[in-house]
Parts: structure tokens; sequence; C-alpha cells
């Protein structure tokens, strides 16, 4: 059993890691947001190399296509009163071949229990992208493409897997008009209603 500390104390430990430290090609900065009070959590994967540098999750395209979605404006999406935002590594991890490389698989082991503890009132957890989607669901359809698909079948466990918002996946929406049609609206709802 993990100690009990208070939210704000863990934060400060969260955001003073270096256990990635030598692996990180632009150094430790760990990005996140939560308050006790959060009923809705967004997991996404890592921090790009603009969030690393302003320290602000989801301030990118990926972001503002996020919010999109949610149908939620910046002041209300940055409310960690109300959304808490704890990506699977808290860390830019670097680049790869075909964008930025998976998120430090350290972070989740090393902290994502004990913040989930200190956080009552979540009702509605975002699961965005594999990273999260192969980590948190019960059960994994096999691609992104199906379990978004069969997103309903993770509500009853408080999940909603997505896709990545990012400029990359614009063909794969594009490929998949009924995540906008269908998809989306439901996640609107369902938003509405943790965040009344």
């Amino acid at each position: 059993m993990s100690r009990r500390i208070p939210l704000q104390d863990l934060l400060r430990e969260v955001r003073a890691c270096r256990l990635c430290e030598d692996v990180l090609p632009l150094g430790p900065n760990p990005v996140l947001r939560a308050a006790e009070s959060a009923r809705l959590l967004i997991v996404g994967q890592a921090p790009g190399t603009k969030v690393h540098g302003t320290g602000i999750p989801w301030n990118d395209p990926s972001g503002d296509r996020l919010r999109d979605w949610l149908a939620i404006d910046r002041d209300t999406f940055y409310d960690e009163s109300r959304i808490a935002i704890i990506p699977m590594g808290f860390c830019y991890p670097g680049r790869g071949k075909g964008g930025d490389l998976p998120p430090r698989p350290e972070c989740a082991a090393a902290w994502h229990a004990r913040l989930l503890e200190l956080l009552p009132d979540l009702q509605l957890t975002l699961l965005v992208g594999q990273y999260a989607q192969r980590y948190y669901l019960p059960h994994w359809y096999g691609s992104i493409t199906e379990n978004v698909r069969h997103y309903a079948d993770a509500l009853p466990a408080g999940y909603f897997p997505l896709p990545h918002p990012s400029p990359r996946n614009t063909l794969w929406l594009r490929q998949r008009p009924w995540f906008e049609k269908e998809v989306v609206p439901e996640l609107r709802r369902q938003v509405k209603k943790v965040l009344p």
C-alpha cells in the first residue's frame, strides 16, 4: 500500500521526478495538472516540444482539436479543479522516425496509481491514443479504430477511448466519418454530464 500524502505534495514530487533524466533529449520537465475535485481525467501520450517548452498540456494543434471534440473552451479545459490531465509519460520523450517516441514507461508505473488514489471524484477518463488504452482498458480490440468504435463497452468502467487528435491523424479521421457523426456527439454528452 502506498503512503498517502496530500495531492499537492505528490504533484511536487512528480514535477521533481528525474527517473528518465539520462534518456530525455530536452531534459526532464514533467507536465501534468490535477486537483482532488477533478471529475474528468484526460490521459494522453506525452508532451511534444511545444508543450515541453511552455509547460502547458495540450497547448498545441492537438489540444485545439481535442477541445473542439469536447466542445469546451480553454478556460474550462485548464480548470484543474474540474479536469485533471495526466499523460502516460510526463516529459518529452524525443523524436523517432514517424514522429515523437512513445511515452517513457517509467511514469505510469511510478506515479499513476498514486495520483489516481488522490482523485476521488473522477467520473470519466478519456483514454487518448493507444498507450493510454493499452494500459487502462480492460479489453483491447486490436486497434485504435476498433477501441473507438466500441467506446460504449468501456463506458461502464468510466473510460472513453479516443484517437489521438494530432494533425497527423487527419487522414484517419477523414477515412472514418462515423467518428465525427457518432462518437463525438456521445463524447460531448458524456463530458457535459460530468462537467455540468
